[in-house]
């Protein structure tokens, strides 16, 4: 379909600071008419009433697209946000692994149950649709949620808009014309990119049955507020200040490489990224030592180059933001290990180097906000008890890791983190056991048969006998 206007958002390269290209930007009719196919496709077409076998199998085939088209992805999100080129193919192939998973879901996931019944003489929990769904994506990790997001939601028989985000919207315009490749029917799958104003007309729209959300807690509050004044569903994954608590037993050197490496991912534009590095007082400054030294080490330059260890950040207001944060922790009397600069050797891109603070207080701004960017917080505690107490002092609790050489207190402190994920010995996710925060990080869960359940809706069927394909 044809924009309604000649309106362009124009993507600035990260690394040059100049116009890399641009795409169509939605107005407030390119949505309507978004919403209106998706919502036609839902009621009136063939996609929900298809068979889960038969809506895996575009799944299938979207993988295979991706696939195909691994190359221009890779050549085009480093420029847009800065991440390494390498770090882009590992998304892209995890992208496709994504889409084959779900897929495979479509045998595995309990869409229909058969249930005993408290009246009655047979019932059935079954899983439907929960409607046409509002799918808005953040620009450090794209290629990602759109999986995490439309191919459950394609499983389940939903019809989608997926709103790319306006520093990053190619990868939403390559998987439109792998959708158009494969055949996927009209209206089901609709991308436009959109800024703020436009983007809130989809979470408004009473079309609109759930908007499964990524992107800042501040953002999250004001979708939900909306979202509650007309009940419908949403999912959030929200911001994070996640802790890496080191225990006692555990070598600080090989914490401080496993950290560092982890940190420079997208230029520690990462919402589960671990930030906040609680270890005991007595090893503080060994610890701020080993993690000034390894990031001391990382050569940041140009994403596609192979020897660059980390690439800019997203835009001069993101690192503006992170300066600003850099400046608040000097100020508030924290200790600068390392970085805290943007890298003499480059005079353009959006580039900023890999910073530690160390003496870092817990109430301080830098232990408390997400910075989204590469600054990490080392905080002292007392005892193993005051390091879990400091790392669940926080509004946030998406992510955590326990670095121990002994499993049990592994497992022992990880039941007591209020963190949706807990790692063991490094920064670890896994969206086929799910994905998501506690308190202010989010609402929901995305990835495996958790994150697919969050697209259905529950119906109870109560019946006076088994029908009878139930019937043996």
């Amino acid at each position: 379909m044809r924009p309604s206007t000649d309106r362009r958002i124009e993507v600035i390269d990260s690394i040059t600071e100049e116009v890399f290209l641009t795409v169509a930007e939605a107005q407030a009719a390119d949505m309507d008419a978004a919403i209106t196919a998706a919502r036609e496709a839902f009621d009136q077409g063939p996609w929900p009433r298809m068979t889960h076998a038969a809506r895996a199998a575009y799944l299938t085939a979207f993988g295979l697209g991706l696939e195909k088209r691994a190359a221009d992805i890779c050549g085009i999100w480093p420029h847009e946000s800065g991440v390494l080129r390498t770090h882009a193919q590992a998304m892209v192939d995890a992208a496709v692994s994504g889409f084959n998973e779900y897929a495979a879901l479509g045998d595995e996931f309990p869409f229909e149950e058969p249930v005993t019944p408290a009246a009655g003489e047979f019932g059935l929990l079954i899983r439907e649709p929960v409607g046409v769904v509002g799918a808005i994506i953040p620009w450090n990790g794209p290629i990602g949620l759109i999986v995490h997001k439309v191919a459950p939601a394609l499983l389940a028989g939903c019809t989608v808009v997926l709103k790319s985000a306006p520093e990053a919207p190619v990868e939403g315009n390559i998987v439109a014309e792998i959708a158009a490749e494969i055949g996927l029917p009209p209206g089901v799958l609709n991308v436009v990119a959109a800024e703020r104003e436009v983007s809130e007309l989809l979470v408004r729209d009473p079309r609109v049955d759930k908007i499964t959300f990524t992107g800042s807690t501040a953002a999250g509050r004001r979708i939900a507020s909306l979202c509650g004044d007309r009940i419908a569903r949403y999912t959030l994954e929200l911001g994070g200040k996640s802790a890496a608590v080191i225990l006692d037993d555990y070598d600080v050197g090989s914490a401080a490489e496993t950290i560092a490496g982890m940190e420079c991912l997208v230029s520690g534009q990462v919402c589960s990224s671990l930030t906040r590095i609680v270890v005991t007082r007595s090893r503080h400054d060994q610890m701020l030592e080993a993690l000034a030294s390894a990031f001391a080490s990382v050569r940041v330059g140009d994403p596609f180059d192979p020897e660059s260890g980390m690439g800019p950040l997203v835009s001069s207001r993101q690192r503006d933001r992170v300066e600003g944060y850099i400046a608040a922790g000097i100020a508030e009397g924290a200790i600068l290990a390392t970085g805290g600069r943007r890298p003499a050797h480059l005079d353009r891109g959006f580039y900023v180097e890999p910073t530690v603070f160390g003496n870092v207080d817990n109430s301080s701004r830098i232990a408390q906000e997400e910075i989204f960017g590469p600054v990490l917080a080392v905080i002292a505690a007392e005892d193993e008890a005051d390091a879990v107490r400091m790392a669940n002092d926080t509004i946030y609790g998406l992510n955590a890791s326990v670095f121990t050489d002994d499993v049990d207190r592994a497992y022992a402190v990880a039941r007591q983190l209020r963190s949706g994920t807990v790692g063991h010995n490094s920064f670890q996710s896994d969206f086929t056991i799910g994905f998501g925060g506690f308190k202010q990080s989010g609402i929901g869960r995305e990835g495996g048969p958790e994150g697919l359940r969050a697209f259905t809706e529950a119906k109870a069927v109560i019946l006076n006998s088994a029908p009878l394909r139930y019937q043996s």
